[in-house]
């Protein structure tokens, strides 16, 4: 066991449900520290999920984060080891990929390579699956590369997909398979790589 913990700051669009399990999942863990919040929509749930846990959080802006140093010395001043995306919306831009090789993971709410790309996230993702009456959905955790749901895959977990399944029950279902694999996929990735 690392005297120093690994520190993570999550990034998160919405209303911070994959954000809260991950930080309860690691509460107790000295090993592990959610250091950092970082969102890009004002009012998000994810800032008060944030503030209920006194984890620090950063509201980013878009000509900073892709035109500038991409908040590189706020994740550096939280000493962040490994980045989680939950529900992040944006693209992650090179500067950071580069500061961060094998640092940054995702988490699809599709099975992957299919109903990924640009465009492709909640309710839209749900949508196209259901309209190709496919069989399976499920998530994919993975690297984050410079194209959207294209890095390495780290693991999937499949949903069975009944004929009177909607948007809404299929996303409760997705929902369920993030927060029960999410926190248990970071902690063997944490296992795995040592802090930079």
């Amino acid at each position: 066991m690392t005297s120093k913990p690994v520190h993570i700051a999550i990034f998160a669009s919405g209303a911070g449900s994959n954000a809260r399990r991950i930080i309860e999942y690691f509460k107790e863990d000295p090993g592990v520290e959610i250091s950092l919040v970082v969102c890009n929509k004002p009012g998000a749930g994810v800032l008060q999920v944030a503030s209920d846990h006194h984890i620090p959080a950063v509201l980013i802006e878009r000509d900073r984060f892709f035109k500038g140093d991409g908040y590189l010395p706020d994740l550096e001043k939280h000493r962040v080891d490994l980045l989680v995306l939950a529900g992040f919306l944006w693209k992650v831009p090179e500067k950071i990929i580069q500061a961060y090789p094998g640092k940054i993971i995702n988490i699809h709410p599709a099975l992957l390579p299919a109903y990924g790309g640009k465009g492709m996230y909640g309710h839209y993702v749900h949508e196209a699956v259901l309209a190709n009456r496919e069989p399976l959905s499920g998530i994919t955790i993975h690297y984050v590369d410079e194209h959207y749901d294209h890095g390495d895959t780290i693991f999937q977990a499949t949903c069975r997909i009944e004929e009177n399944d909607t948007v809404e029950s299929l996303s409760q279902k997705i929902q369920q398979l993030e927060h029960a694999h999410y926190p248990e996929v970071i902690a063997g990735i944490i296992k795995k790589q040592k802090p930079r």
